[in-house]
């Protein structure tokens, strides 16, 4: 696989970090570099581990099979990124508070568990101690949080034949940065509108990116 695919697809997958560490910016939220090294690891162990799965579904399938399943994992979690986005949108303000109050209940009720899906949706929760700076665990938990959207995505890609050492690092490293870039766009930007416009884009990417990988069979018969 060309080193553009990898790039274009940790792009895609990344994106949100940035939407993450503009709530971050906002509230001027601080990370340290240590912090960024933790959240890089954890994302990329993770996007590693699903791409492990992916790789050894590669090897017992067919290499056609393998790149329509593949293609069909992006289109599938593009097509789902952007009915998420908007049900938010079409939801009323009743509707989102009282989703707002399950999901803090479900960080209580399930611990570990509901907390990660907690930051999922709520990304300062994971100031745990409300100090206003992210380290330790509460960066590993970020990080978790982070690639769980993700990991299909890891999955997809290694049964397109991208390495997964290669996909875990460079995700790795661009959710780190996108999370910095986007707490330095958000420390100087009070009100972004465009932001809601941005949140559409991982979604169409991964949808484009899964239609053209699902194209390369017709593109490139087997002889």
């Amino acid at each position: 696989m060309p080193p553009l695919s990898l790039l274009f697809l940790a792009l895609a997958v990344s994106i949100d970090s940035f939407g993450a560490g503009f709530t971050y910016g906002l509230r001027k939220v601080k990370i340290p570099i240590s912090g960024y090294f933790i959240l890089a690891l954890c994302s990329g162990a993770v996007l590693y581990f699903s791409a492990l799965l992916g790789l050894a579904a590669n090897r017992v399938l067919p290499e056609n099979a393998s790149q329509m399943i593949g293609g069909f994992s992006f289109v599938l979690l593009g097509v789902w990124a952007l009915w998420q986005i908007l049900r938010e949108r079409k939801a009323s303000p009743q509707e989102k508070k009282d989703e707002q109050r399950e999901r803090i209940l479900l960080k209580f009720e399930v611990k570990t568990l509901g907390l990660v899906i907690h930051i999922l949706k709520l990304p300062t929760a994971a100031d745990l101690d409300r100090s206003g700076t992210i380290r330790g665990m509460e960066a590993v938990l970020l990080g978790i949080a982070l690639s769980v959207d993700a990991f299909g995505a890891g999955f997809g890609a290694a049964m397109l034949g991208l390495p997964p050492l290669g996909l875990a690092c460079v995700t790795g490293f661009m959710s780190a940065l996108f999370v910095y870039l986007g707490i330095r766009a958000g420390k100087g930007i009070a009100k972004a509108g465009w932001m809601g416009r941005l949140t559409f884009l991982p979604g169409i990417i991964l949808i484009l990116y899964g239609l053209w990988r699902l194209s390369r069979p017709f593109r490139h018969p087997a002889n």
